[in-house]
């Protein structure tokens, strides 16, 4: 499966939850699944504010990334671990859009990425934007950033779906 069909895989499983699956928290400190999609295409759109960024830069950066950074780009991936941002960082997602709303969000996180994907290799890899915790990335590591945190909320879609299944809403 190529990246972006994982993304349209995420969108298209929209359409299999009910307003009130999609909604529905086990737990105060537990998202719902339509939180968790508001999360992943808030993020990818700051991913990819920031990959603009780098191609309009006119001065190279020639430092890297921290060392979590370098790990993260080595293994193509995040760790199989739940990662807490600080309480800063960490305003609850929404909870109200509609699967309709979700869909089109994630339409635009699509758009948005098909535009960008024949390009992001030709921009200058010394054009970088600093991340709070990898570092410096230039606009090709922004753009797998984003894909790679898709991925990485798997595990949590699959966690919440089993929720459902054991509330006997799915």
């Amino acid at each position: 499966m190529n990246e972006l069909t994982l993304i349209i895989t995420y969108k298209n499983e929209l359409q299999k939850y009910s307003l009130e699956q999609l909604r529905f928290k086990s737990e105060e400190s537990v998202w719902s699944i339509g939180q968790m999609y508001d999360h992943l295409i808030v993020v990818a759109h700051e991913y990819l504010d920031d990959m603009e960024t780098c191609v309009t830069l006119n001065e190279e950066q020639h430092l890297g990334k921290t060392e979590f950074g370098e790990r993260l780009y080595k293994i193509g991936g995040f760790p199989p671990i739940k990662i807490k941002l600080p309480d800063k960082l960490n305003t609850p997602p929404n909870n109200s859009d509609s699967n309709e709303v979700l869909i089109n969000r994630m339409n635009q996180v699509i758009l948005r990425l098909s535009q960008w994907e024949s390009k992001v290799s030709n921009i200058n890899p010394n054009y970088k934007v600093k991340h709070g915790g990898f570092g410096w990335l230039n606009a090709k590591e922004w753009y797998e950033l984003v894909f790679m945190h898709f991925r990485h909320h798997l595990r949590q879609k699959d966690e919440l779906e089993q929720i459902l299944v054991k509330e006997q809403m799915f």
